[in-house]
């Protein structure tokens, strides 16, 4: 190799894009050029489909090879197309068994073929190396090499050296493998200079790197989807990486007493927790922050995990919060989730996108209980955290809305333990009072400044949320079932 195709330092610096949507953040950038990486996985784990991203998420002018020792070319081809990728650009060494070669036993021995096999498949793969010099190289799948290796000994040092043949010709390399317990694939894993791992358990799709030889990269599991477009990844939200100035202000009701109750409103980039028990109207108070904001042009998202879209445009309506035409004017947006469909990390992608492309300033997460099913097991509060601290970092301000199961009775803030996330915490009760049920509203935190400590009534009427003057004479509202502390202003 003489010193111009030597890679250089700078070179190194730069990165090769893999083509998976997400996957070039997880490895910080994408691959580093000029090395060989790994990807394992068992059947329909997304090998391939990973590698089919890669070569055609190249340049016009990129050279790039296919090595199939599996699947025909044919048939790599018209599934290829089935899911949207066109290989016109990429160049195939079609290294995949014959029917020819159950038939033309007469040549060798069928199942020893390696000593027969070796030197003409070695011959071809380097001419065609030679003739191409191709910049990005797939190769489907490496174990299948071992078949053509006498011992193991043999089949290491082949590879390794095929590996450096590739990368010293310019190639940046994705090789894969099928590994078992009878047929580990631990000797690749330490020639590569990456491992991306694609697990696919009980329905679930995760992607996890171990090795990245001269890059930092995010480590974890990362949440994966294939689908008709192919495969894309969903990393991990990592708050602290993501940072935004922001001007801290406070972000009015539009309701004065309400405004009141908290001392001029919310700040701009803190978390509030709505908590209380069902119907009470948790939702709606979120709405109003949410309508006012849209008044003064900052766009809003409304992600609800329970409730479909249309009922609550149709609900909101009804008590004078104009989410349609605020829709209409794209000041805000009602996304439905469904849950079960759903990652946490694959949510916290789609709330990412929202306020890194579109500029959203308030997000409102409709419910706690909803999300808790998108999390199916894994740890809820380490996600709700994550997504909120991301927000918070660059300066939207967050709603959550939490549902307490009890109506009247033991105060309780939440029932999982997601307080301590909060900054502000904004609780709705029932009352009872003379048999009639009421509604208080109160204020338990407020990080960022004071707060009246008096509770209010609270009220949902045609012309919108109604709060009234301090409950200053009342005693045991937060029991659910207060009394008077003078029966003279009983009402």
């Amino acid at each position: 190799m003489d010193t111009a195709q030597k890679p250089t330092l700078e070179f190194l610096t730069e990165r090769v894009e893999t083509g998976v949507p997400g996957l070039d953040e997880v490895l910080h950038g994408g691959f580093l050029p000029r090395r060989a990486y790994l990807v394992r996985g068992g059947p329909g784990a997304g090998k391939t489909t990973l590698g089919l991203h890669f070569l055609t998420a190249g340049s016009t002018d990129e050279r790039t090879l296919y090595i199939n020792l599996g699947e025909t070319e044919e048939q790599i081809r018209a599934n290829a197309a089935s899911i949207g990728f066109d290989l016109s650009r990429v160049q195939f060494l079609d290294l995949s068994p014959t029917a020819e070669f159950f038939t033309e036993i007469q040549s060798y021995d069928v199942f020893s073929p390696a000593e027969v096999e070796r030197e003409p498949t070695t011959n071809r793969i380097i001419e065609l190396i030679r003739e191409l010099r191709p910049q990005r190289v797939f190769m489907d799948a490496m174990s299948h090499f071992r078949y053509l290796s006498s011992d193991t000994f043999q089949f290491r040092r082949q590879v390794l050296s095929f590996l450096h043949f590739l990368v010293e010709a310019g190639a940046t390399v994705i090789f894969t493998s099928e590994s078992s317990p009878s047929d580990p694939d631990d000797d690749l894993q330490y020639m590569a200079d990456g491992i991306i791992h694609l697990q696919n358990e009980a329905g679930k799709r995760t992607l996890v790197v171990t090795k990245l030889r001269g890059s930092d990269f995010r480590g974890g599991e990362h949440s994966m989807r294939l689908g008709s477009a192919g495969m894309e990844v969903f990393p991990r939200i990592l708050p602290g990486e993501h940072r935004r100035d922001y001007k801290l202000e406070l972000l009015s009701a539009g309701v004065p007493e309400l405004d009141e109750l908290l001392h001029g409103g919310l700040e701009r980039g803190t978390i509030t927790i709505i908590s209380g028990p069902t119907g009470v109207g948790k939702t709606t108070l979120g709405l109003q922050f949410v309508k006012e904001a849209a008044s003064r042009g900052e766009r809003s998202v409304v992600y609800t995990f329970e409730e479909a879209k249309e009922n609550l445009l149709a609900r909101s309506e009804a008590i004078n919060i104009p989410v349609k035409a605020m829709s209409e004017r794209g000041t805000l947006a009602v996304v439905a989730v469904e849950p079960l469909h759903y990652t946490p990390d694959e949510f916290a992608r789609t709330v990412r996108r929202d306020v890194e492309e579109r500029n959203t300033r308030i997000v409102m997460i409709d419910s706690i209980s909803g999300y808790r099913l998108a999390v199916r097991g894994e740890d809820m509060i380490s996600h709700l955290h994550a997504l909120c601290k991301y927000l918070q970092n660059v300066g939207v301000a967050v709603i959550v809305i939490n549902e307490i199961e009890d109506i009247t009775g033991t105060f309780r803030a939440t029932d999982i333990g997601i307080s301590y996330i909060a900054d502000n915490i904004i609780f709705l009760r029932y009352l009872e009072i003379r048999g009639e049920l009421r509604r208080a509203i109160g204020v338990l935190k407020k990080r960022l400044s004071d707060f009246e400590k008096a509770l209010r009534e609270y009220e949902i009427t045609g012309d919108g949320i109604r709060v009234g003057k301090p409950l200053t004479d009342l005693r045991g509202i937060l029991s659910g079932t207060p009394t008077w502390s003078d029966t003279d202003n009983e009402q």
